[in-house]
């Protein structure tokens, strides 16, 4: 043959082999959730493409039959094609004894060479680009090659699932997307700039929130105003004047002994008409709604919606009670600082190296402000103060500091036994183990 007919079946080929390399890359790489999205829309070539990832035995069989099959051809065909007019041109230049061992590797360097450029990296690349494209465009003719390369197929298919159920290897993947898939698309997301800062930490909350307890984002018992049964009308009036909320706990003389609780609006509307205050006869107290501290965030949530209720008293298994926690505290924990008031931030950067943090702050917002991988035996507590007890082995006191992850957490407040206020600032030293 001529020249330019060898040229003709090189180039047939390597478009053969183009057409099993992209296929290969094109339907290993093929997101799953996008070609889903693509089958729901109507488009039947995505719904063909599943069913080959799902089932790849098949397809890369088929694959690797035509491959293999064309470098094979390629190597016969190539050797005879360029060794002649190689040796032809080598002939004024070479010594006779090496024209043809010098052709035949200049040939065979040239061969490899088109099909490593133009029949493997170039085609996988593209693949590699636009995969879910790709796959869509191929995957009609290579179940049409499947088909014609069924007995073949279906022999050396049969040989690869028997040798992998010997060695005991899945033969299928797992698609299966866990929270660290997600976590890993959002961080991708923010890095591209297609998803806010913001943005990514309200969705990582919402992930977090099943296994955050709710005790994390209640206000602690100490700053809870309650009324109680024996208060005059005076001393109702001073307590709603000094504690303006919404609702209020009605206790038996300590917070322990809870009775229910009163909105105010109600009493303001006995003010209003004159009638009074006394809590003992009056039927405004309501059954007040309590929720175990065992509880998580997304479970709490889940009990305000069910009974329709807005805020809830935490209570340990020895009937303590803990904490309130309301519907905004739960929003709170999922939104941070978008739901927070002026003057409200727990978490106030004095500049890049520090911090000033609030006693009371979820370890979990801790962590996120300063991107530490994660704290000790953080099962043990809640918040920084509780971290701050935890490492010292003590109550805290004021100046009491230790040093972790690059950073030096100092007790700067205390308000009686309660740690009021931290600074925490970077340090060069790494220190894990104070």
């Amino acid at each position: 043959m001529s020249l330019l007919e060898n040229l003709s079946i090189i180039m047939a080929l390597i478009l053969i082999s183009c057409f099993f390399s992209m296929s290969e890359i094109s339907l290993a790489a093929a997101r799953k959730i996008r070609l889903r999205q693509l089958a729901d829309d109507g488009d039947h070539r995505a719904t063909l493409v599943l069913g080959l990832q799902t089932h790849p035995g098949n397809f890369f069989t088929v694959v690797q039959i035509g491959l293999n099959a064309v470098a094979i051809m390629g190597g016969i065909v190539g050797e005879s094609a360029f060794t002649p007019h190689i040796a032809a041109l080598l002939n004024h230049w070479v010594p006779a004894a090496w024209i043809a061992q010098t052709s035949f590797v200049l040939s065979f360097i040239l061969v490899t060479s088109l099909f490593i450029l133009l029949a493997d990296l170039m085609p996988k690349r593209i693949a590699m680009a636009m995969p879910e494209t790709i796959a869509l465009i191929l995957v009609k003719p290579l179940l049409v090659c499947i088909l014609i390369l069924k007995p073949i197929v279906f022999v050396f298919n049969g040989l690869a699932t028997l040798i992998f159920r010997f060695l005991r290897i899945p033969a299928e993947r797992n698609d299966d997307i866990t929270s660290d898939d997600i976590y890993a698309v959002m961080n991708a997301g923010a890095e591209a700039g297609v998803l806010d800062t913001n943005e990514q930490q309200m969705m990582e909350s919402v992930f977090q929130m099943q296994s955050i307890p709710v005790t994390s984002a209640m206000t602690p018992r100490d700053n809870i105003a309650f009324l109680s049964l024996g208060d005059d009308e005076t001393m109702l009036k001073r307590k709603i004047a000094d504690n303006p909320h919404h609702k209020f706990l009605v206790c038996d003389g300590q917070l322990d002994a809870i009775k229910g609780f009163v909105n105010s609006t109600e009493l303001l509307i006995r003010l209003i008409n004159e009638q009074t205050l006394d809590l003992k006869s009056s039927s405004v107290v309501q059954t007040c709604p309590i929720i175990p501290d065992t509880l998580s965030l997304s479970e709490a949530l889940e009990y305000f919606k069910t009974n329709r209720v807005d805020f809830s008293v935490v209570m340990n298994e020895y009937a303590l009670v803990l904490g309130v926690v309301t519907f905004n505290d739960l929003q709170s924990a999922v939104m941070g600082s978008w739901v927070l008031a002026e003057g409200e931030e727990q978490i106030v950067a004095r500049d890049e190296n520090s911090w000033l943090i609030d006693g009371v702050t979820p370890i979990t917002d801790v962590i996120r402000t300063l991107q530490i991988d994660e704290l000790p035996h953080s099962q043990n507590y809640e918040t920084i103060a509780g971290f701050m007890m935890f490492m010292l082995k003590k109550i805290p006191r004021r100046t009491d500091s230790i040093t972790f992850s690059g950073y030096k957490f100092e007790v700067v407040d205390i308000d009686d036994y309660k740690v009021d206020q931290l600074l925490v600032t970077r340090v060069e030293l790494r220190d894990d183990n104070k």
